[in-house]
């Protein structure tokens, strides 16, 4: 007697699919995604972005998240959006085809004066507190990570690169500046670059009591693209959760990087400690590793090395390397 074989597998899979289509076919939905692509958005930003009500824009991301094409995470009081990694359903690579596919076309103009607009407010808060705060700036910091807790592990981070001695480094957010003369001392050329000039003004000052005088120090927004920098070397240290749009300058370090440069990243994991946004004029509260690696494969990086150091206070730190290679 032949055994039945069931079609009730085969047939939830098609649903699968067929929700996964279905929630991507919708040209307003198919947007969103769009948009996402490098970027987080809360439901207020969204409904603004697009002009629509927040309940029609909630209906969209319920729809997108039962498909696995959004994932959400509380930052205080605020959910935010970004695009799905890896539900591990079996349907990940369908997933990454309809993404690749839309990040093929363009975003309309009008909907991209509106992001522009959400990334000045977001860049705007950050710029106005370390102006407000440059002279506490030890204090904030060290309520989070000194650098001391792993300024230590960032330099064998970059040692361990083995990058030519005659090549150029760039800091950006160099806080105040305690890893400035290491990379002086290992490089021909640094450039320091904040947006904020107090800041920067205390970077400085620190570099010139270490005797530094291969230097620049530049007041500008890394978001802006502006600078004509070449480097050997990107750090970012406890940086990227100060930054409107993260995973856009990611890719813009990407472009600054010689070949077999390389970017070395200090990071907060993800948390959720909400005083952070209040205390220390963070964005964001985190980022778990598979983000940051998504934002930098996406952009053409090699992951290399990671390590993870856990503090006393529960915090969790990532540094990571991402290399570009040549070619």
């Amino acid at each position: 007697m032949k055994a039945q074989t069931s079609s009730a597998a085969p047939a939830i899979a098609m649903d699968k699919a067929v929700s996964v289509l279905k929630a991507a076919g919708d040209s307003q939905r198919a947007l969103i995604l769009r948009i996402l692509s490098h970027d987080a958005f809360g439901v207020l930003e969204l409904s603004r972005i697009f002009d629509v009500r927040q309940p029609a824009m909630s209906h969209h991301l319920k729809i997108l998240s039962q498909a696995g094409l959004v994932i959400y995470r509380r930052e205080g009081t605020c959910i935010f959006y970004r695009r799905g990694f890896y539900e591990q359903d079996g349907f990940d690579q369908l997933r990454q085809q309809i993404f690749a596919q839309l990040d093929k076309s363009p975003v309309p103009a009008e909907i991209e004066a509106r992001i522009e607009a959400v990334h000045s407010e977001r860049a705007e808060t950050s710029r106005v507190f370390f102006r407000e705060n440059a002279e506490r700036f030890r204090e904030q910091q060290d309520l989070i990570a000194s650098y001391v807790q792993y300024g230590d592990t960032v330099l064998t981070m970059i040692d361990d690169l083995n990058l030519p001695a005659s090549g150029h480094a760039l800091e950006i957010g160099p806080g105040e500046g305690q890893l400035l003369p290491e990379l002086a001392a290992r490089f021909q050329s640094v450039t320091a670059l904040d947006n904020s000039a107090e800041m920067l003004a205390a970077s400085e000052r620190f570099a010139a009591g270490k005797g530094s005088g291969n230097i620049r120090f530049v007041c500008e927004d890394i978001a802006d693209g502006q600078q004509k920098i070449r480097a050997s070397l990107v750090t970012a240290n406890m940086v990227l959760h100060h930054l409107a749009r993260p995973g856009d300058v990611i890719r813009r370090i990407y472009g600054m990087l010689g070949d077999s440069g390389a970017l070395v990243v200090t990071e907060l994991c993800q948390h959720d400690q909400d005083w952070a946004h209040s205390a220390c004029g963070d964005l964001w509260l985190g980022f778990c590793p598979e983000e940051l690696a998504s934002w930098a494969t996406g952009a053409g990086f090699v992951e290399g090395k990671s390590q993870y150091l856990a503090q006393r206070n529960g915090f969790r730190i990532q540094l990571r390397q991402f290399l570009k290679t040549s070619g």
